[in-house]
């Protein structure tokens, strides 16, 4: 099998080289490449040797999602990011797995092992379809139940501004002012809430697109937002987010 890897930091090129090495004799890889300007051209030219592509999300000078669009790929993809808000657009192109830095052989033994398995199972190219189709219908959650004193109170998702994590507590900011802690940590909201309407801006906060109201220019190549109604926190999308935090206020 040929392999292409196209990440950006060599150290996590490196790891995955050495883990297809150990996981396989029968796997070449064919070439590591760390930009969209030197992918696009390669796939172009030689994606009819290739296999199986190894995907970053973020690359220097974009996302890799955007040489879907420079060139047909006609084979899986495994995506790996640091990441994990990019999980439903991976699942809309060839992605077979989406593997969250930083990735251990374990994990990419699974991603194999389910390739193998897929491609046993599915010969008809329409299967492919289907499971993005069923991705694509992957319900969230929409209410989130809080504690206040002895008393339980349900809160909607399109009632809620923000949420912080300080510490080991996670708490939800609604737009009524109120702040109630919840017993789940950001990592694991990211897979519940609709990615289309809360983005995770940075470590400590997720925010609600119906609840942006301002966004400004900030140091360091960053944007800083302003929630309607402000919660009296200062929200700051970090750098490594502001291209992907762009692309979801356009709706992509």
């Amino acid at each position: 099998m040929n392999v292409v890897i196209i990440e950006d930091e060599p150290l996590a090129a490196e790891k995955l080289r050495r883990y297809l090495e150990k996981y396989s004799t029968e796997i070449t890889v064919l070439t590591e490449l760390t930009t969209l300007s030197t992918a696009i051209p390669w796939i172009s030219e030689h994606k009819e040797k290739v296999d199986l592509y190894f995907m970053d999300v973020q690359l220097s000078d974009g996302l890799s999602f955007e040489i879907f669009s420079a060139t047909t790929i006609n084979k899986p993809v495994i995506f790996t990011t640091a990441f994990d808000e990019f999980a439903i657009d991976a699942f809309k192109v060839n992605s077979i797995d989406y593997l969250l830095k930083p990735v251990t052989f374990t994990d990419l033994s699974r991603s194999l092992r389910k390739l193998d398995a897929m491609q046993k199972q599915f010969s008809r190219p329409e299967a492919v379809k289907e499971v993005i189709q069923h991705l694509e219908k992957k319900s969230f959650k929409d209410r989130f139940l809080v504690k206040i004193g002895n008393h339980i109170k349900s809160i909607g998702s399109a009632d809620i501004v923000a949420f912080q994590a300080d510490g080991r507590d996670v708490s939800l900011f609604t737009h009524t002012g109120k702040e109630y802690i919840i017993e789940y940590k950001l990592e694991a909201l990211m897979d519940l809430l609709d990615p289309k309407a809360f983005f995770r801006v940075n470590r400590s906060f997720v925010v609600s697109l119906q609840s942006i109201a301002d966004v400004v220019m900030y140091s360091n190549r960053r944007l800083k937002l302003t929630l309607n109604p402000n919660i009296q926190k200062e929200i700051v999308v970090s750098r490594e987010k502001v291209g992907a935090f762009k692309q979801w206020l356009e709706g992509n």
